[in-house]
């Protein structure tokens, strides 16, 4: 796999995200943020807002929808409901993400590995997605009504005869990476909270590491503009948009 971050190796930032924990940033057009599983088993959900009008957020729905997929992976864009793009998988060592099973809660992982609070067990406790998006959210001024359906990173299903959906093991390797192009101003919600569907024995903390770099010009061969023409068009929008000209088609 050709690694697309060799055109751009200057590194602006890098910081790791523990596992169990949250944080948020906003990313710059034209920028590049790669996401590392640094021992492997990883999750890193994720939720995308525009910065300039937080009414307008990741849809998971439309990204499957008009790219005809399942899972995420490189040459696939992630769409607001604008039918803007927010960002495109440029590069991916792992080869399947998914975003249709939402965010851990507060009563599934209690059931599952034990209620712990922070009060009590500091760093030991046992956060839940849902809970660090909403901790993440309130810092911008936004709620549980604000709530979308979130992109899981490093996490991969699989799908019985009848449409059951069960954690697949072994998904993402230790050192795996992705790589995101941001096609305009994003705010990036995420936390590194056990998947959903995750039946360990014990509740994993997984780190991340995320590094920012400058991204190299979209070019007229793009790969993930060129996936398909519902990709182009939401390209077309994103540059409708950065014109000051409206809304998207």
């Amino acid at each position: 796999m050709t690694d697309k971050m060799a055109a751009s190796p200057e590194l602006l930032y890098e910081d790791t995200l523990a596992g169990g924990c949250h944080w948020s940033l906003r990313m710059r057009r034209g920028t590049t943020l790669r996401l590392i599983d640094v021992e492997g088993g990883a999750n890193l959900g994720m939720l995308f807002y525009n910065p300039d009008n937080l009414l307008e957020r990741y849809n998971a729905p439309d990204t499957l929808k008009c790219q005809h997929t399942f899972k995420l992976t490189r040459g696939h864009c992630l769409y607001s409901d604008m039918g803007r793009i927010f960002c495109s998988i440029i590069d991916d060592s792992v080869g399947w993400h998914e975003t249709v099973n939402g965010s851990s809660t507060a009563k599934l992982v209690a059931q599952r590995w034990g209620q712990r609070d922070y009060q009590a067990d500091r760093n030991d406790w046992h956060q839940n997605g849902y809970d660090a998006f909403l901790v993440e959210l309130a810092k911008y001024g936004l709620g549980r009504r604000d709530m979308a359906a979130p992109l899981n990173l490093f996490t991969a299903v699989s799908v019985d005869d009848e449409g059951n959906m069960a954690y697949a093991q072994g998904n993402s390797q230790a050192g795996d990476h992705v790589d995101l192009r941001f096609e305009m101003d994003t705010l990036v919600l995420m936390h590194t909270c056990p998947h959903p569907l995750n039946m360990a024995d014990e509740y994993l903390y997984r780190p991340v590491t995320y590094q920012i770099r400058q991204a190299a010009p979209v070019a007229s061969d793009d790969e993930c503009m060129n996936a398909c023409g519902e990709n182009q068009r939401g390209f077309q929008n994103n540059n409708i948009y950065h014109l000051g000209a409206g809304g998207a088609s």
